[in-house]
C-alpha cells in the first residue's frame, strides 16, 4: 500500500536533502535589501513531497488531511520534539503518514523544518516503518 512512498528510502539515505541559501551579498540598505535565508531542497525531496500529496489524495478514506488530529489521537503533539521522539514501531500506517505530512506542513511555518526531519533521520525511520507494515501485510 505504501510502496510509492517507501520507494524513496534508498534516495533519502544518501543524505542530500537541500542547502540553506543565505544572502551574503546585500547589506540591508533600502537599495540592497537582505533576502531572508531559505532552503533550496534537493530534487528528491521535492519529488517525495509531491508523491506524499498524491498518496493523500488517493486515499481520502484515511482522512490524512486531518493529520494533527491523527497525531493527537496517538498522543503525539504537532511539534518537532514530539514528532521526532515518537516511537514509530508502535504506530499504524495512517499515523506514520500523518507524521510525514506533519513534517512537510511544518515547512510552511518554519523554513528548514522538513530539512531538520530529513537530517535527523526521522523521515527515513518513518518510511522504514511503512515498509515493515507493507512487508507484514504481504506475508
Amino acid at each position: 500500500m505504501y510502496e510509492q512512498l517507501t520507494a524513496f528510502l534508498p534516495q533519502l539515505h544518501k543524505g542530500q536533502y537541500g542547502d540553506w541559501i543565505i544572502d551574503r551579498e546585500n547589506d540591508g540598505s533600502p537599495e540592497h535589501p537582505i533576502q531572508f535565508p531559505y532552503v533550496n531542497y534537493d530534487r528528491t525531496v521535492d519529488e517525495f513531497v509531491d508523491v506524499v500529496y498524491h498518496f493523500i489524495e488517493g486515499y481520502p478514506e484515511m482522512e490524512l488531511k486531518n493529520y494533527s488530529e491523527i497525531l493527537e489521537q496517538a498522543n503525539i503533539q504537532w511539534s518537532s520534539d514530539s514528532m521526532m521522539n515518537a516511537d514509530e514501531t508502535a504506530l499504524d500506517g495512517k499515523t506514520v503518514v500523518a507524521l510525514i505530512l506533519g513534517a512537510i506542513r511544518a515547512e510552511r511555518f518554519c523554513d528548514g523544518a522538513l530539512l531538520g526531519f530529513c537530517k535527523d533521520g526521522c523521515i527515513q525511520r518513518w518510511l522504514a516503518r511503512l515498509k515493515a507494515i507493507d512487508d507484514a501485510e504481504a506475508t
